[in-house]
């Protein structure tokens, strides 16, 4: 980097089911640009909602054509034609331009070795060649062991790690799960572990107009992320019954189906105490007035119910993945949340959990929520060493 050239940082999330990829993504801007102000940072995003979203100074958004997952796991496009590969491609195209225009100093790769669908393999090498710090970043639970050793093994992410990546970033406490010694990681990719601990939500920044849609008494408040695959839940918070003086507030997410939406404000017209919100971009406002919460087993929601100590009773996905039973299994072991299997989801279960006066651990006294300090220390060594690299290459190209 000569002296005229600002650090910059690449964050990558393919995105395809909720906005908890683009929420963590906002948060990780935040601590690079803690850890180095005057940084440019470019988001490279798959949900086109990502332009609502309240960014730092110095940090945009990239688009790309959107995709979304089936409940089955598999690739469609969101509405850009038919067929998957010609989008891959697309996408991959943009990517490859985008990086190779920007030329990062770092990149952090959400999740995805290999990005979705393979969809980095042509940006790898790119990166390599620019000697880019490539770091992976997952949350603190991927899957059963048995899922992930055969999903990694399907999609050669060892390979990927070994050759392109040089640290791998959890963001959790491995107290809670150790993914080293859970996924038997081999040694060469277990040794570019450093689990940040968890990224306290809480700082996310928020925009003032969100105010205006909390209610003015005491709420009980529903979510379920980008909501393809919430109708379940939605439903039987619409029609379980409130305590006296409480009102219900669901937020549906703009992923779900139109058919499902109009279903469920229809029948909230019965239950006048519910009211019912399609989108909410920043959702932590709404989370830390709420009484309780009732939601889905996301990474990221549940992220934000803990930074907000907020009494929680988590429905969790158990298809295609088990990620989100396992995380909210162990959480209701530690006393930080309740947990219900949703096989056994009823109004009734749920009008009786709301019936119960709750008390919860305090999450900060059991997990550590210092992830964003952490990886502000790290990103400021990594901006320092790529600065030194540089100036010795200018040392050098001078003498000759």
């Amino acid at each position: 980097m000569d002296s005229s050239r600002k650090p910059r940082c690449v964050f990558y999330s393919h995105d395809t089911m909720g906005f908890g990829h683009i929420r963590r993504n906002m948060l990780l801007c935040q601590a690079v640009t803690a850890a180095c102000p005057e940084a440019e940072i470019l988001l490279i995003s798959g949900v086109r909602e990502a332009g609502v979203f309240t960014l730092p100074p110095g940090a945009d958004s990239l688009i790309l054509p959107s995709w979304h997952k089936t409940p089955e796991g598999k690739y469609q496009p969101r509405a850009l034609g038919k067929k998957i590969k010609p989008l891959v491609w697309l996408r991959a195209q943009i990517i490859y331009a985008a990086i190779n225009a920007f030329s990062p100093d770092l990149m952090v790769v959400d999740n995805v070795p290999r990005g979705a669908m393979r969809e980095l393999d042509l940006s790898l090498p790119l990166l390599a060649a620019k000697k880019t710090h490539l770091v992976l970043g997952l949350r603190d639970i991927l899957d059963d062991p048995e899922a992930v050793k055969q999903q990694w093994h399907k999609q050669e992410n060892s390979a990927a790690l070994r050759e392109f990546y040089s640290d791998i970033w959890v963001y959790g406490d491995r107290r809670l799960y150790d993914l080293r010694k859970e996924y038997n990681l081999e040694a060469a990719i277990k040794n570019k572990v450093t689990f940040t601990g968890y990224l306290d939500a809480a700082r996310r920044i928020s925009h003032p107009d969100e105010a205006a849609l909390v209610p003015a008494q005491p709420y009980a408040l529903c979510v379920v992320g980008g909501g393809q695959d919430g109708f379940r839940l939605a439903e039987a918070f619409v029609k379980a019954a409130l305590p006296a003086g409480l009102r219900g507030l669901l937020v549906t997410g703009s992923m779900m189906p139109e058919a499902q939406r109009q279903q469920l404000k229809q029948l909230a017209v019965a239950f006048p105490e519910k009211n019912v919100l399609e989108f909410v971009a920043e959702p932590l406002t709404l989370l830390r007035h709420a009484s309780c919460v009732v939601a889905m087993g996301g990474y990221n929601t549940l992220m934000e119910i803990l930074a907000c100590n907020k009494p929680a009773l988590i429905v969790p996905r158990v298809e295609p993945r088990e990620e989100q039973w396992i995380r909210a299994a162990r959480l209701a072991e530690l006393g930080l949340t309740d947990v219900l299997h949703p096989a056994s989801l009823t109004p009734e279960r749920l009008s009786g959990w709301l019936a119960q006066p709750h008390r919860f651990i305090d999450p900060r006294e059991k997990l550590s929520f210092n992830g964003l300090e952490q990886v502000a220390v790290s990103v400021r060594q990594i901006f320092n060493r790529a600065a030194a690299r540089e100036s010795a290459s200018c040392r050098q190209n001078h003498r000759a």
